[in-house]
């Protein structure tokens, strides 16, 4: 009897699962009928640092910085070598409990890269932020960037689409968005370019540093090595799925290159608002307290296996 190849590979589920361990609950599943492989994956947001540090090792070290309303908050920078790679979640990172985009400051991020000791390259994941200051509070600390800097963007979206798109999941009202707004055109000779939206506003501000903006999902995936043609078949989700997921998130990322190899793939997504174009998109239960035990019977469906059996 021939053995079907599984991935399991996906994303975070924002605040409820890791990328890590959504691959272990869907893989407990699948594991039932098929030979699997996990492969965490990211697109710059929330996480990035821990799928690659799960696939690539590393070293890690902690800076204290102010976070996006100055309280400290000890962040995690990820060493490989002489290179670093920072997340810029890691140092203000979006609270649900407190959602202020009208007073949420990067300049912590620029604290934190600029504690930097040095390194040969940097790389710079974002997404998963409470702010929308265009990259102000960053800059107000950071004049230059202090090596070669690759940006991996979590969407590929233009500057005012930080405020059009965004603001509004960070808090923001209809009647803030106008003075939002007005901060990012700051940044206007980089409106236009793909990623200057990403993380409020700082892929713009990155650029105007000299950074390379980079799409985050592809970029990851290639430092993942991901490859989905010895897989028969490849799972992949998140959180929502909605018109986003194809627009620079891992998901989305993952479907299409699927898509072009011929493997088929299934994108799930604990609330589905919007297909995925070339995979079968399945909508989970929507509850957090069930997630994992969601992926497991995913696993177990996907190969005619009985949850309850």
């Amino acid at each position: 009897m021939t053995t079907v190849r599984a991935l399991a590979c996906p994303a975070s589920l924002k605040g409820i699962l890791s990328a890590r361990d959504a691959a272990a609950a869907l893989a407990d599943g699948l594991r039932a009928w098929a030979s699997v492989d996990e492969l965490p994956v990211a697109d710059g947001g929330e996480g990035t640092l821990d799928v690659l540090y799960a696939a690539l090792g590393g070293e890690w070290l902690t800076y204290v910085v102010p976070d996006a309303f100055g309280r400290p908050r000890r962040a995690r920078v990820l060493w490989q070598g002489a290179d670093a790679a920072v997340e810029a979640a890691e140092a203000i990172p979006l609270d649900p409990s407190h959602l202020d985009p009208i007073n949420a400051s990067s300049r912590g991020l620029g604290e934190l890269i600029a504690a930097l000791d040095r390194p040969c390259e940097l790389l710079v994941c974002l997404g998963g932020t409470a702010n929308v200051d265009g990259g102000a509070g960053m800059l107000e600390v950071l004049a230059e960037l202090p090596t070669t800097t690759h940006v991996a963007c979590h969407v590929d979206v233009p500057l005012l689409d930080a405020a059009r798109l965004f603001a509004a999941q960070k808090g923001a009202t209809a009647e803030q968005l106008p003075q939002l707004e007005q901060r990012l055109k700051a940044l206007a000779a980089y409106a236009d370019l793909p990623g200057a939206g990403a993380a409020g506003g700082l892929g713009a501000a990155f650029a105007s540093l000299g950074a390379d903006l980079r799409p985050g999902a592809a970029m990851i995936l290639d430092l993942l090595a991901f490859d989905p043609r010895p897989y028969d078949l490849v799972v992949t989700g998140e959180g929502t799925v909605d018109a986003t997921t194809t627009r620079g998130k891992a998901p989305g990322e993952v479907a299409r290159r699927c898509a072009a190899a011929g493997t088929r793939c299934v994108v799930f997504g604990g609330r589905v608002a919007e297909g995925v174009a070339g995979a079968e998109t399945i909508q989970l239960s929507g509850d957090p307290a069930r997630a994992a035990a969601d992926l497991r019977e995913l696993g177990l469906r996907l190969g005619g296996v009985d949850a309850a059996g």
